[in-house]
């Protein structure tokens, strides 16, 4: 498979960080037919902890959330990077990036175990359209 970009937005929010508010949340979505293309937790204080999630439909994201008092930030701008897992699989698309003054300031990466790789790549809003174009998408 080639590598494929695709420009992709997200939503975020926070919860108390206890057991099984990921679960919570995941459960709520999977019943109201909200697909996630990805989705990352991180830990923003001792007892907070913020959900970004990348929806296959942002507006249906959106329309659930509402209608269950959800409050999401968003949408947000990101990339989405699908392609074969090699190594310097990422070099490519940092070195765009770099020729072009543009700061990735967050980014997550896997591989599905059968040779290939999603990554996200964060990109300031102000910064976007530049990344966009210097990643030709």
């Amino acid at each position: 498979m080639a590598t494929k970009i695709k420009k992709v937005e997200y939503y975020y929010c926070a919860v108390e960080d206890q057991p099984g508010e990921s679960y919570k949340l995941l459960s709520f979505l999977a019943r109201v037919g909200v697909n996630l293309i990805a989705f990352t937790t991180v830990p923003t204080g001792p007892f907070r902890t913020q959900f970004t999630l990348f929806p296959d439909d942002p507006s249906r994201l959106v329309f659930e959330a509402q209608k269950a008092n959800l409050n999401l930030e968003g949408p947000h701008p990101a990339f989405l990077v699908l392609g074969d897992d090699e190594i310097g699989a990422l070099v490519d698309i940092h070195h765009k990036l770099f020729e072009a003054h543009v700061n990735v300031y967050s980014s997550n990466a896997v591989t599905d175990g059968r040779g290939g790789f999603g990554y996200v790549l964060y990109i300031r809003p102000d910064q976007y359209q530049k990344a966009s174009e210097a990643l030709g998408v």
